[in-house]
């Protein structure tokens, strides 16, 4: 945390005063009291004593002081905001083996979950976008802070929807930064913050080459955060007979490196989500320095009320 007028705090010493003066009178109250030696007589003029309650008021009233000395400096910090335009495409593999069952209820059952989540999460401010893909891609969601026709592309996501087979990580990307450039009418020429979250269990088969795809991403600072999900032991049913479909993030790994993005790692449905909070917390977002006096003057207020109900309470009077 920064002061923008510093020198203000010196104020404080004024608080500090305060207190001493406050001490001083207490231990002077104190002393008087015990000199007081009728104690019957005592009783009797005042026969309830507040105690500890007495000093409730002042107390308050001192941090009071103190919270607006702290607000009057006006004290700046860095705060995440989202940033305006800001744009996240998720790429979801749609291919075969994402029917695998070693995720339950099924691999793409559970990323369609997780991604509906995810997308939730995000600020409302934020454009998201969803494209699957299998042997090709095709974007089903363009960029909007619509959730509703989100939530309904999320749900369309069936395996064979590109009526294509195979796994084009490639064409994934590319037509995700297609998706990010129709943002709106600047976005060719001022591209917006954007991330790509893809999200597959394979390597490559088909379409063009992923680190290809990756360059384009670097060309235009976006990020590629990907995840690989299944297991090992993945398999799906075709015809009676287990076709094995074991998780390959390599290539996956590789994309995330190249354009700067994050490489996860998701077996189960619970590591998925807490692999997309991960990411969201983190995509989208710019470090601004802003005051922040309002925070210590609003809690001042506060004790200020907090002093007028205290001294009202147990002294019927207003401080």
């Amino acid at each position: 945390m920064n002061w923008q007028s510093p020198a203000r705090l010196w104020l404080l010493l004024g608080v500090l005063a305060l207190v001493v003066g406050y001490l001083a009178m207490q231990r002077r109250r104190s002393r008087y009291a015990v000199r007081f030696t009728n104690l019957r007589l005592l009783d009797r003029v005042a026969p309830q004593r507040p105690a500890w309650r007495r000093h409730v008021p002042a107390g308050l009233f001192l941090a009071m002081l103190a919270l607006l000395v702290v607000g009057f400096a006006r004290p700046s910090a860095e705060v995440r905001v989202p940033r305006e335009r800001a744009t996240v495409m998720v790429a979801v593999d749609v291919s075969t083996s994402m029917l695998a069952n070693d995720v339950d209820p099924d691999r793409l059952s559970a990323a369609k979950e997780a991604a509906r989540r995810f997308v939730d999460g995000l600020p409302e401010e934020f454009n998201v976008g969803l494209v699957a893909f299998a042997g090709s891609a095709a974007v089903l969601v363009p960029p909007s802070t619509d959730r509703e026709a989100l939530h309904e592309g999320i749900e369309r996501l069936n395996e064979g929807i590109t009526g294509v087979q195979g796994t084009a990580i490639g064409e994934a990307i590319t037509t995700s930064l297609g998706a990010v450039k129709s943002l709106d009418g600047n976005a060719a020429k001022d591209p917006p913050p954007a991330r790509i979250i893809l999200l597959s269990d394979g390597a490559n088969t088909s379409g063009m080459d992923p680190m290809e795809a990756a360059a384009q991403a670097v060309a235009v600072k976006v990020p590629v955060h990907t995840i690989s999900f299944g297991t090992p032991s993945g398999s799906v049913d075709r015809g009676g007979r287990a076709i094995q479909v074991p998780v390959d993030g390599q290539t996956l790994k590789a994309v995330a490196e190249e354009t700067g993005g994050r490489f996860h790692e998701a077996s189960t449905t619970g590591e998925l989500q807490a692999v997309y909070e991960d990411i969201g917390s983190s995509v989208g977002y710019r470090k601004e320095r802003q005051d922040i006096s309002a925070r210590f003057i609003g809690l001042g207020l506060v004790f200020a009320m907090g002093v007028a109900a205290g001294s009202l309470r147990w002294f019927s009077r207003l401080p």
